[in-house]
């Protein structure tokens, strides 16, 4: 069986509004509150579980979209008024980046979370 992640803790200044921010933007479910997380169904496999925190490092979280999704997704981060940029050090630049010869965008979250979705796997070797 192939290894896969099963949920990840992701911290939050406020868990059920972080949720519904995953929602809206992504198109992933919120599914429920469930002791003190908030948990979103990002896949078969994977659930974000917010948890409220008063102090947490920002993360960064990519994530692998078709190329429908992209457009679905950048439409909605572009009609929220969230900025956006090419690159994880230049949020605003108001570009998206073609790596690989795919698309991508770097943006925020409303907890500093630097989230990131890409249309193809970065080739490492």
């Amino acid at each position: 069986m192939e290894i896969s992640l099963n949920h990840t803790i992701v911290p939050s200044f406020d868990n059920v509004e972080s949720a519904r921010f995953y929602e809206n933007i992504f198109g992933f479910k919120f599914v429920k509150e469930w002791g003190h997380f908030a948990v979103v169904k990002v896949s078969s496999t994977l659930t974000l579980d917010f948890q409220t925190k008063e102090n947490f490092s920002s993360i960064h979280y990519a994530f692998k979209v078709s190329e429908e999704q992209f457009d679905q997704i950048f439409g909605r981060i572009q009609n929220s008024g969230i900025e956006y940029g090419s690159n994880p050090y230049d949020l605003a630049n108001g570009q998206i980046n073609h790596k690989y010869g795919d698309r991508g965008v770097y943006f925020k979250d409303p907890n500093g979370h630097v989230l990131e979705i890409i249309t193809a796997d970065y080739i490492i070797d």
